[in-house]
Order: structure tokens, then C-alpha cells, then sequence
């Protein structure tokens, strides 16, 4: 009988190496919002988004924000839809700010 394989989610891959390349975080971050900016796919930037919060560490997170680990999980969840005071809470403890960004060529301007 063939043992059976134990898969790792590519969330588990994608956590692991940002454990190990910390430095590609900004660069990550950046993309995500440029794909949210370019799709408006909130749940794919939330996901995004709790797998670097699970590195930077949610209990970390939690005391930054003054929210709760399970608020924390909760608004970055597939079916969260958080607030933005939260998003903005959870961007300001990872060490990033939300800013606005002119959109080149809107209404041929």
C-alpha cells in the first residue's frame, strides 16, 4: 500500500518564506495592493495579508492595534469584511500606512 503524502498549503509555503526572506515583505506588500488596486479581490488581499500577519506574529499584531488575536484573524478571514479603521490599525503595527495613489489616464486626464 502507498504511504500517504502530506501536501503544505502554498499559505503554509508563502509563510515559511517570509519567515526566512523578511526582506521581500515590502516588495510583497506592494504587489498586493497594485493586484487589489487592478482586481478590487478583497478576500485574495485579506489572505494575503493574514500570512503576513501570522509572521510578524498576531498576539504582536493584537497588542500594536489593541484588538484581539481573534479580531485580528476575524477581519483578515476570507469572509472577514473589516473596517477600515482595523486595515488601518493591522497596516500601522506591520510598519506600513495607507496612502493614496493618483491613477494614471482615469477619464483621459
Amino acid at each position: 500500500m502507498a504511504k500517504k503524502r502530506n501536501y503544505r498549503s502554498f499559505r503554509d509555503v508563502e509563510e515559511d518564506y517570509f519567515h526566512n526572506h523578511p526582506e521581500e515583505i515590502a516588495t510583497y506588500i506592494d504587489e498586493i495592493f497594485d493586484d487589489y488596486a487592478q482586481d478590487g479581490n478583497s478576500a485574495a488581499l485579506l489572505a494575503s495579508l493574514r500570512v503576513i500577519a501570522k509572521v510578524k506574529g498576531i498576539t504582536n499584531l493584537a497588542q500594536a492595534t489593541g484588538m484581539t488575536r481573534q479580531g485580528i484573524q476575524h477581519a483578515l478571514s476570507s469572509k472577514g469584511n473589516p473596517r477600515f479603521d482595523n486595515v488601518n490599525a493591522i497596516m500601522h503595527a506591520l510598519g506600513y500606512r495607507l496612502t493614496p495613489e493618483p491613477i494614471n489616464n482615469i477619464n483621459g486626464a
